[in-house]
């Protein structure tokens, strides 16, 4: 009799991740602005020793229009191995696709040929709310009983509140609202967790119509935005604590937890102050089990600026805000990655002590005002800025693309914000540096804008582990 042995790209601990095989694609969300071509799947080649290294090498185009995909990821990674909820011949084979805009969520299957994912589901929008009350999928995790999908809006697609629908791991049906009692919760962004610590952990952004036609003054400087982080019971699906880190800090969005498993901590990427438009890193932690705090750890400030190179949103401030938009922890917990997607730089902090981060690289690439190019055409500026963030599995290599959201790139860059990707090489001392191989662009993506981006075989991102 054959035996059944768990996906290959399965790894019990975050140590042993680091040790996988290099990624050979890369799998990256190309959207149309304008809604009237399909939005699609560009795959990479991330092979330096291919022919072909840096460029799309495969298409995969959506049937419909004006889906504007997400934060997408795969059905299945190393959670699959935890005790409590083994599900060891699962593959990491599907890709889970959201449509911000539509609320669909296709799924592709990448096994047969990975160059060409094949879609073979689509969850429409009305499954989504009749099964799930919920709208606009946002962000896709693999947990170790089924597909976490964390969507910002209620059943209607307009208001609140968000939260997190669970999809089936094998037949993508919508098994319904992860929560049983969701407390003061409403509104709703990222969502990951601490296995090891039965913790789940949400971040806010803001409902759909506060978000779907850009960045609403009046509602930033009211101070309506999210500014809190929800901490959960992950086996009981119950809230059990609201952290605010104060008014001011505007729009708390990607979660980064440690990745070893006996770690109870991680790091919140806050978007903007209000009081100065500087951007700023959290630290959640606890204390011997006791209640979750907040730490902030790192502050990012704006940068001075003439009003006449700046978009009308910004010309009243003199200044461009770091805006940072993602944030990424490499698999060994050591390095954390930081997009100031307004003044065009990518931050790399050692964060060996989550308390105290020490800057030791940074690079340049695009920015409101900057516009600084790739080396690779350092007579084309660059519009846009690092925004995605995504690092493999050994933290030697990290890839970015440019665009935020529509609408907000919009606003943020209004002559257009093209289209770009972007590799790092990254010294495990410390220090970044732009690959000049690879910079697939503009046409490359055939008139749409990129931004989330997976990495065959999992990433840094992707997977979570139940073993130190």
């Amino acid at each position: 009799m054959a035996l059944w042995k768990p996906d290959p790209s399965f790894y019990p601990s975050p140590r042993q991740a680091v040790e996988a095989p290099p990624e050979k694609l890369a799998y990256l969300a190309a959207f149309d602005r304008s809604a009237e071509k399909p939005d699609a799947i560009a795959v990479l080649d991330t092979d330096p020793d291919s022919d072909r290294y840096g460029q799309v090498v495969g298409w995969t185009d959506l049937p419909y229009t004006g889906d504007e995909l997400h934060h997408f990821g795969w059905n299945a990674c190393s959670s699959a191995l935890c005790p409590y909820a083994p599900h060891p011949h699962v593959e990491r084979r599907y890709l889970v696709v959201p449509g911000l805009r539509s609320s669909r969520i296709y799924v592709l299957d990448t096994k047969a040929d990975p160059r060409q994912p094949e879609i073979v589901k689509v969850l429409e929008a009305e499954e989504l709310a009749k099964h799930a009350g919920y709208s606009r999928p946002h962000t896709v995790h693999c947990g170790p009983e089924g597909i976490y999908v964390s969507a910002l809006g209620g059943a209607n697609g307009d208001d609140g509140p968000g939260g997190i629908a669970l999809l089936d791991h094998t037949s993508f049906e919508v098994r319904g609202q992860w929560e049983i009692d969701r407390g003061p919760q409403y509104l709703a962004y990222d969502a990951w967790w601490h296995l090891g610590h039965d913790t789940l952990v949400t971040s806010e952004w803001g409902t759909p119509s506060m978000i779907e036609d850009g960045l609403v003054g009046e509602l930033l400087l009211g101070r309506k935005y999210g500014h809190a982080l929800h901490f959960w019971d992950l086996r009981k699906r119950r809230h059990l604590q609201r952290v605010d880190l104060g008014d001011q800090y505007q729009m708390p969005l990607e979660l980064r937890p440690a990745h070893d498993p006996t770690k109870d901590y991680g790091f919140v990427g806050v978007v903007v102050s209000v009081e100065d438009l500087s951007a700023s890193i959290w630290l959640w932690h606890r204390d011997k089990g006791k209640e979750w705090q907040v730490t902030k750890v790192i502050d990012i400030p704006a940068e001075p600026a003439d009003p006449a190179l700046l978009p009308p949103i910004l010309q009243p401030f003199g200044a461009v805000p770091p805006l940072v938009t993602d944030i990424d922890l490499t698999v060994d917990d050591k390095t954390l990655y930081v997009s100031a997607w307004g003044t065009g730089e990518l931050l790399q902090y050692d964060v060996s002590d989550p308390f105290k981060p020490v800057k030791t690289g940074s690079v340049r690439i695009g920015g409101i005002v900057g516009r600084t190019p790739h080396p690779a055409a350092p007579d084309q500026p660059l519009r846009g800025g690092p925004q995605m963030v995504e690092i493999s599995r050994d933290g030697r290599r990290v890839y970015v693309t440019n665009s935020l959201y529509g609408s907000w790139d919009d606003q943020f860059y209004p002559e257009g914000v093209g289209a770009w990707a972007v590799k790092l090489d990254a010294d495990p001392a410390g220090g970044i540096a732009l690959d000049e191989r690879f910079f697939p662009n503009g046409d490359d993506f055939r008139g749409r804008r990129v931004h989330q981006v997976r990495l065959q075989g999992g990433d840094a991102s992707s997977d979570s582990y139940c073993y130190p």
